[in-house]
């Protein structure tokens, strides 16, 4: 047995010891949870390794719906993110949808550092656009990681607006739906989770030119 074969074996066995852990604790927890899901937030973050969404927020699995995509973007051509959102909002009801960034992303790093990647230079072409809306307030800071910490932030903002702008959030809140867009950013050196307090929960919360009537 090679190497990779070894590494891969070892993550099935965690798995079973974890399904055993789990029973332990209680004998019927895979059959509630197999029976339905009822997540009350959707998750939308970035997909670093460092920034589990359930053991960020201490939930189990069935509580919390996730998507994540590199640098926590949502594109408004990104059918994949798009269905993610329309199943949770209009299947699950859920009632929060949570855009969570986190400082030291890799994606905003590369965007301010200037590097050429590759075809994931298409993908973060999105958060230099979210640079360039706001280069000269970043530009005046000569600290590297507080420019990168601004980026993030900021970043986090423009998802929130991206999401609240989609036709799938707009029709509910027409509709009476209780749904509202928070931004939180997560730090990776603490374990601990900042509200950028950019909440939006009705129309009126965002721009005429996004609204639809």
């Amino acid at each position: 047995m090679n190497t990779e074969d070894k590494h891969l074996k070892k993550l099935i066995e965690n798995n079973r010891k974890w399904s055993e852990r789990v029973k332990k604790q209680d004998s019927n927890f895979f059959q509630k949870l197999s029976k339905q899901q009822s997540p009350t937030y959707l998750w939308i973050g970035c997909a670093d390794s460092r920034v589990p969404a359930n053991e960020i927020v201490d939930l189990m699995p069935g509580e919390i719906f996730v998507h994540r995509n590199l640098a926590n973007v949502v594109v408004h051509s990104d059918l994949n993110c798009l269905s993610v959102i329309q199943y949770a909002v209009d299947v699950l009801k859920v009632r929060h949808i949570i855009v969570c960034g986190h400082y030291g992303c890799g994606g905003v790093k590369a965007v301010l550092e200037n590097k050429e990647l590759g075809l994931i230079d298409n993908w973060l072409r999105h958060i230099r656009d979210v640079y360039r809306y706001h280069q000269e307030k970043i530009d005046s800071i000569e600290d590297f990681r507080q420019k990168t910490d601004l980026l993030c932030e900021l970043n986090v903002m423009e998802q929130v607006a991206n999401v609240s702008h989609t036709t799938i959030v707009q029709n509910a809140w027409k509709s009476g739906q209780e749904l509202v867009i928070h931004g939180w950013i997560y730090d990776i050196e603490d374990g601990l989770i900042k509200d950028l307090k950019i909440n939006t929960s009705e129309q009126s919360d965002i721009s005429d030119t996004h609204r639809i009537d």
